[in-house]
């Protein structure tokens, strides 16, 4: 059971990790909106074909429908639209360190829509985060101009990570209303999918396909990989170890990306994005310390 956990626990976070570097395979002949629709149309098939051989119910009502399509709008569809529009201007390393900044915005939005309280813990976490990110994009912001190409993807990442965590609100209220996981992501990234295609065709995107090897095999790689293993590990993870463990993939996957992006798109290191990215990990690992962690440290006798 243990070595079972373990091997999932690292499937989740190389899979998430190296998807930020697969993105870049996606860009060029197809517009972004119909690649995207594509993975999600693929991964959500082999959901609805794994609920159906599961015999999972499969029969919503029309408000369960309505928000499983706006957890496809917001978890599967615009989000990844602009992080794919950022993957233009950034590698694909700052990227996921940037995404997973996730963690603090999904705590500020709690505290918006779910009326939930932070800790002090939680809020110098979040600020570490935010200090990590000012130091790892110094030179840019040093550098600021209107044309600068990084600045612009730095602001596509935030704000595509910001949908990603309304996404995230959306699931959450979905499960607080009992609507199965497996069968609701089926439903919301067909949506997601069906949103972004008739983007697409509004905008007279031509409806076309790129034969070539890295397109198809980074679409599939995404579809499969991506979006159905890879969560199909964090959901048996959450099961088996808690959401506190299971939250640590969202530290150790940008390290991941961070070092596909050094091999394979020459990111070069400095000692102010060391210590940037340092403070944003420190930061994601201080926001999901269970609670009384530090209590337990500072006073082990007491309860």
């Amino acid at each position: 059971m243990f070595t079972h956990s373990i091997s999932l626990y690292f499937s989740a976070v190389f899979i998430w990790g190296s998807t930020f570097f697969a993105i870049k395979f996606q860009l060029g002949e197809v517009a972004p909106e119909l690649s995207i629709a594509y993975r999600f149309a693929i991964a959500s098939l082999i959901l609805f074909g794994w609920s159906l051989f599961k015999g999972l119910p499969m029969r919503f009502n029309r408000k369960q429908h309505l928000w499983m399509a706006f957890q496809g709008l917001f978890l599967f569809g615009l989000n990844y639209l602009v992080i794919y529009w950022a993957t233009s201007s950034l590698t694909s390393g700052l990227i996921a360190v940037i995404f997973s900044t996730i963690v603090l915005m999904n705590i500020a939005n709690s505290i918006i829509f779910l009326r939930k309280s932070a800790s002090m813990l939680m809020i110098v976490g979040a600020l570490m985060g935010l200090a990590g990110i000012g130091l790892i994009f110094a030179p840019e912001f040093t550098n600021f101009t209107a044309s600068n190409n990084s600045l612009t993807g730095i602001g596509l990442s935030l704000l595509g990570t910001f949908i990603a965590s309304l996404g995230n609100i959306i699931s959450a209220h979905n499960q607080k209303q009992k609507m199965p996981v497996i069968q609701t992501n089926a439903y919301g990234m067909a949506y997601g999918a069906i949103i972004l295609l008739v983007a697409a065709l509004f905008q007279g995107e031509p409806l076309n396909f790129d034969l070539s090897l890295a397109y198809s095999l980074s679409l599939l790689y995404l579809a499969l990989f991506g979006s159905v293993l890879a969560f199909g590990s964090y959901l048996t993870l959450l099961g088996r170890i808690g959401p506190e463990k299971a939250a640590y993939t969202m530290v150790l996957f940008p390290l991941v990306a961070l070092g596909i992006s050094t091999i394979f798109e020459n990111y070069q290191w400095t000692l102010s994005s060391i210590l940037g990215v340092s403070l944003v990990l420190l930061g994601n690992i201080i926001i999901i310390l269970p609670k009384g962690f530090m209590r337990s440290i500072v006073a082990p006798g007491k309860n």
